[in-house]
């Protein structure tokens, strides 16, 4: 499996657990954005997300992925998704 098929399975998974928040979980979880480390097949790798926009009517979340390699980690493997907000 060549490096950016396995960015593309880490960012897959972290995409799907992220979107299942709710858009006020994701507010709070990240006012100021997140980089961690995930573990996927014995191997470590960078994640980094962020919220890039937050109107009355959905957030907006961005995810990186890579392996910490240079220089291909330059440009990570990445999506987005919207999130809308409940109204009451």
């Amino acid at each position: 499996m060549d490096r950016r098929d396995e960015w593309r399975k880490v960012l897959d998974a972290e995409r799907a657990r992220w979107s299942a928040l709710s858009a006020a979980q994701l507010i709070e979880q990240l006012r100021e954005g997140q980089a961690y480390e995930a573990e996927f097949e014995s191997k470590t790798f960078q994640v980094e997300i962020e919220l890039l926009e937050n109107t009355d009517e959905y957030v907006y979340v961005s995810l990186a992925v890579d392996d910490g390699s240079l220089p291909w980690s330059i440009s990570p493997a990445s999506t987005s998704f919207i999130c809308r907000k409940t109204t009451a």
